[in-house]
């Protein structure tokens, strides 16, 4: 049954959306004084679980597009993605039913939540990703056959345009070339399909799952427990079954550039002891994860940096020299691990010359 987000729950979800994006989707702190203040002004937010999507029902998911490093300067107004949305119903010539995010990471686990409260839409408790991806492909609606465009995408102006594309690769190329033009990011509208498609192409329960792991950090730290030991703990009982710390110590080095509408670089960790390094490639997101040349985790598993005691999840675009962190590895869920999956993202899909090898298998 669907559910009412309430205020409280935004500190939890959004530290939750931080860990599933594994270091990229965007720093949701912003998304979520955004959803405060619709909140604030009387809005409500209504989630809603695939099961109660008519199976006629237009899902429009919305969301932000570009490098998180730009959004640190360049805020959102709260108005774009509704604008897109609106420019693809027009176009459409169909109201939509709802709205959903297309990654559960990040200010894109927040954006749907504004789209829905200022329209009153429900949201749907899915997405297209099941953590974030850079690319607008890298979505399992596009695995599973589901066009990304018409898409609309929106800047803070107010201007727009609607891109029509042959397929999914295409659409981001061009959209990418836009939003580099409308300043690095912009707001979306895309992959719109109906109810009966979203419920066999979309990872469920996500906007649950990324509120249930914000609480049981929450939760551990103020009973005085190890908050690394209750999420490993948590993850088996979802489709996030397997998760285990794989390194933890200091950020020794730190390449970032925004550059072809990425946050892209690399972060090297220092251990506390023993002079053992791990260094963490990413693009918007981390990607992979080696110790000594040896792959420790891999796309499409999460790689998650960490603050070593509190367990806050750190943001590619707020690492720092410095930090003290604990990198933790997760597994993603099935629907992300079959072959149609992998061959788009994959490590192969990245340009990485590296097999897929499941966390839980690596020793």
């Amino acid at each position: 049954m669907g559910w009412t987000l309430e205020r409280g729950d935004l500190v939890d979800l959004c530290r939750g959306a931080a860990f599933l994006g594994t270091g990229g989707g965007g720093d949701p702190y912003i998304g979520r004084l955004m959803v405060e203040q619709a909140l604030d002004e009387g809005h409500t937010v209504k989630i809603i679980g695939l099961d109660e999507l008519p199976d006629d029902a237009l899902v429009i998911p919305t969301a932000m597009m570009g490098a998180p490093t730009v959004i640190i300067e360049k805020l959102p107004g709260g108005e774009e993605a509704i604008r897109s949305l609106h420019r693809l119903e027009a176009h459409l010539g169909r109201k939509a039913f709802a709205t959903m995010p297309i990654e559960a990471g990040g200010i894109n686990s927040t954006m749907p939540l504004v789209v829905g409260a200022r329209l009153g839409l429900p949201v749907v408790d899915a997405d297209g990703m099941g953590r974030a991806f850079p690319e607008l492909q890298m979505e399992t609606f596009a695995v599973y056959g589901v066009p990304g465009t018409p898409m609309v995408i929106t800047n803070e102006w107010g201007d727009a345009t609607l891109v029509e594309c042959h397929d999914n690769m295409m659409m981001e190329w061009l959209a990418r070339g836009i939003t580099i033009r409308m300043g690095g990011s912009a707001y979306i509208a895309e992959y719109a399909m109906d109810g009966k498609t979203a419920r066999r192409v979309s990872v469920p329960g996500t906007l649950s799952l990324v509120l249930e792991i914000g609480r049981c950090i929450r939760a551990a730290r103020q009973a005085h427990r190890d908050p690394f030991a209750a999420l490993i703990e948590l993850l088996p009982r979802t489709p996030y079954n397997f998760g285990r710390v794989i390194f933890e110590g200091k950020i020794v080095d730190l390449r970032r550039e925004t550059t072809q509408g990425w946050a892209m670089g690399r972060a090297r960790i220092g251990a506390f002891s023993g002079g053992a390094v791990m260094d963490i490639e990413f693009k918007n997101e981390n990607l992979v994860a080696r110790v000594a040349g040896k792959v420790r985790a891999i796309v499409p598993d999460l790689i998650c940096v960490l603050d070593h005691e509190t367990a806050e999840p750190i943001t590619t675009e707020t690492l720092r020299y410095g930090q003290r962190v604990k990198v933790m590895a997760v597994a993603v869920p099935p629907i992300m691990r079959t072959p149609e999956a992998l061959a788009v993202f994959g490590p192969g899909g990245f340009g990485i010359d590296e097999p897929f090898t499941p966390i839980e298998t690596i020793a």
